[in-house]
C-alpha cells in the first residue's frame, strides 16, 4: 500500500473535477479554461504520464489579475478527448493552432501571447513558427529539446519515437495494468518530487494528477509520450527558426536540469534566458521573482514578426 493514500476525487471513473478555478468551455474534442480581461495569453502544460492544465495553475490564476488568461488541455489529457488514436507533435500542434479561434472571438484578431511548459514548448514553439503572425511573445518553462549533446535536426515533422516500444507498451493484455501502476498515487508523488527535485512538492498537483489518470482512456497519450511519439526530432531547428521575441527559463534542481544544447539560441537576439534554484515548475516555487520576469517579458512591446523559414537539411 503507498504510503500517501489516493484523494477521493481519485476512485476509478469518478468525474473529473475542474483543474483551474476559470469558466471551462470545450472546443471540439479539445476542453479549455478562461479568465480575466485584457490581452490574451495561451497556457499550454506540460505532458507526462497524468498531465493536464492543473501543471499551470498558478501561472493562470496570476495572468488572470490583468489578462484574458487561457488554458489548454491537450489531447488525451485533463477535459480533452482521450480516445485510442495517433498521438503526435502535429496533432499536439494542431490542438494549440486551434485555440486561436475562440481566442479570437473573445479577444479580438490581435497577436496571442503564449506559454508552454516542458515538452508543451515543443508544440507551442511549432505554432509559432507555422503562424508567426498570430502569436506575439513566447515564454517556455523548462523546455525539452536542449538536452545534452544530440542533435535534433531530423527531416520534417519526424519524431522520436520506437514504433516496436510503442506496440509493446500499448498491448492490450498489460498497457492498463502498466499504466494504473505507473499512476499509483505514490508513483506520481515520486515522480514530481524528481521534477521538483525535493519532497516539497505541490499537494494540490498531486492529488490532480492522481485524479486525471483514472479517467477512462487516460492511458492512450501517456503511452505514446513514454514511446516517444511526442517528442519532435527536429525541434532544434523550429527553435532556432521562431522569429518571436522568446523567454526560456528552467530550474537547477532535480531532473531537468541539462540544458546544454540551449547555446544553439544563446546568441540569438530575440532570446532571452533565466534560472532559478528550484525544480523544472518554477512558477510554483519562487512565484514573486517568476512572476515579476515573466510581466516584465509580456509587457515589452513585440515587433513584426517576419515570416521565418524553416531550414531543411
Amino acid at each position: 500500500m503507498d504510503k500517501h493514500t489516493s484523494p477521493p476525487s481519485a476512485a476509478p471513473h469518478t468525474p473529473l473535477p475542474p483543474a483551474l478555478a476559470g469558466e471551462h468551455r470545450t472546443l471540439g474534442d479539445l476542453g479549455y479554461y478562461v479568465a480575466g480581461r485584457g490581452r490574451p495569453l495561451l497556457l499550454v502544460h506540460s505532458v507526462n504520464a497524468a498531465g493536464s492544465a492543473a501543471d499551470v495553475r498558478p501561472i493562470f490564476e496570476h495572468a488572470a489579475q490583468g489578462r484574458t488568461v487561457f488554458a489548454l488541455d491537450l489531447p488525451g489529457f485533463g477535459s480533452s478527448e482521450r480516445s485510442d488514436r495517433d498521438y503526435t507533435p502535429k496533432l499536439m500542434t494542431d490542438a494549440v493552432l486551434a485555440m486561436l479561434g475562440p481566442i479570437r472571438e473573445r479577444c479580438g484578431p490581435g497577436p496571442v501571447d503564449v506559454l508552454g511548459v516542458s515538452l508543451g514548448c515543443e508544440f507551442v514553439a511549432r505554432a509559432a513558427l507555422e503562424a508567426p503572425q498570430a502569436f506575439g511573445r513566447v515564454a517556455l518553462v523548462s523546455p525539452t529539446g536542449f538536452s545534452g549533446t544530440r542533435t535534433l535536426r531530423g527531416p520534417d515533422g519526424s519524431t522520436l519515437g520506437k514504433p516496436w516500444l510503442h506496440r509493446l507498451l500499448t498491448a492490450k493484455l498489460w498497457s492498463d495494468p502498466l499504466y494504473r501502476l505507473l499512476t499509483r498515487p505514490g508513483v506520481v508523488r515520486y515522480f514530481l518530487e524528481r521534477t521538483w527535485g525535493s519532497k516539497r512538492i505541490d499537494e494540490t498537483l498531486w492529488a490532480y494528477c492522481v485524479a486525471t489518470a483514472r479517467q477512462p482512456g487516460a492511458r492512450f497519450a501517456p503511452l505514446a509520450f513514454l514511446a516517444g511519439n511526442l517528442f519532435s526530432a527536429d525541434i532544434q531547428r523550429v527553435y532556432e527558426s521562431i522569429a518571436q521575441p522568446v523567454w526560456a527559463s528552467h530550474g537547477a534542481l532535480g531532473d531537468f536540469t541539462d540544458y546544454r544544447a540551449m547555446s544553439i539560441v544563446a546568441g540569438k537576439p530575440n532570446w532571452r534566458f533565466s534560472v532559478y534554484p528550484t525544480g523544472a515548475m518554477p512558477y510554483f516555487e519562487v512565484p514573486r521573482p517568476f512572476f515579476n520576469e515573466l510581466d516584465n517579458f509580456l509587457a515589452a512591446p513585440t515587433p513584426a514578426a517576419p515570416r521565418p523559414v524553416l531550414e531543411t537539411v
